[in-house]
């Protein structure tokens, strides 16, 4: 899988793809897993000659790769595909003028109160053991790229580094999450409760914990009954309310929180007591679900 954000730095990749032939080659390659240089040429009914530089600029773009066939003492050449899927992102994300952009990963937070069932991952090993939350306090923590828990919070500070002098006008975070049941389950109602710098600014009720097809990021090896994918979901909070997506969760507006440019920003996400569903938080990031992505944050404001 090839994620691509910017797709004005994969021009080549497209020119590639621009060709009736070379998509020809690689729903070959795929279909086969692997054929020689020979083979392809009698698919496509064109000379060796002819499919050579389409091989060539499919292989400089990384879509294939050819090997030599050791059985053949290395005279047959051998391709075969490096890629299957592209999921390409249009948007418009570029930093404004006025405006910090960051991100952090998920198991980078300052401080955290869990519950089992709990647990952290990295993309290709658990962190100690699940369900054990002191774990959560382990220093292989800062490699995680998923983490869930039954109830409590995580609090994470936000990288701002803008003029001392200026005033905060909008503060917006992005992350994948979804609810945490034992194993999974669709239908796994939970309030996510959001403070920044220690205010209540609203919460966003996750339908389910996802796990009825793989995450496109999700690694091979995880467990198939576990979560798989979560919802994308963007908290924004500025002049007229604070908004989940489109959607306004509540009236707290970006002046009502105590916010200093001098000091730093702490973005809390708790699933509490008190909640009317208590079903849990998982918080996916690069590497899991289906966005690829680690915690990010936009910050804009108005230099006084």
């Amino acid at each position: 899988m090839r994620y691509i954000k910017d797709y004005q730095e994969e021009l080549d990749l497209f020119r590639a793809l621009g060709s009736p032939v070379r998509l020809q080659i690689m729903k070959h390659l795929i279909e086969n897993g692997r054929m020689s240089m020979n083979d392809l040429a009698r698919a496509l009914d064109l000379s060796a000659g002819a499919i050579t530089p389409h091989v060539k600029k499919l292989e400089a773009c990384d879509l294939l790769r050819i090997n030599t066939d050791e059985k053949a003492h290395g005279n047959v050449k051998l391709c075969e595909p490096h890629l299957e899927k592209i999921l390409i992102v249009f948007s418009n994300s570029g930093t404004r003028e006025n405006e910090f952009h960051s991100h952090i990963r998920v198991g980078r937070y300052s401080s955290c109160q869990v519950f089992p069932t709990c647990g952290l991952s990295t993309a290709s090993s658990i962190i100690g053991e699940v369900d054990d939350p002191r774990f959560f306090t382990h220093h292989k923590r800062f490699h995680a790229d998923i983490l869930w828990f039954s109830k409590g919070f995580v609090e994470y500070m936000v990288p701002c580094v803008i003029p001392r002098s200026a005033r905060v006008e909008q503060f917006s975070m992005s992350v994948e999450l979804s609810s945490e049941a034992p194993g999974s389950n669709p239908n796994w109602p939970s309030d996510i409760y959001f403070y920044l710098n220690g205010t209540f600014v609203g919460f966003w009720t996750s339908p389910g914990d996802f796990a009825d097809v793989p995450g496109l990021f999700t690694p091979d090896w995880w467990y198939s009954s576990w979560n798989q994918y979560g919802l994308l979901k963007t908290l924004t909070i500025g002049r007229r309310g604070t908004f989940m997506d489109d959607e306004r969760i509540s009236d707290v507006t970006i002046d009502q929180i105590d916010i200093r440019a001098d000091f730093p920003m702490y973005l809390k996400m708790e699933v509490p007591d008190q909640a009317r569903h208590v079903g849990g938080l998982t918080v996916f990031g690069r590497g899991f679900g289906n966005y690829n992505q680690d915690i990010e944050f936009r910050i804009r404001y108005k230099t006084m």
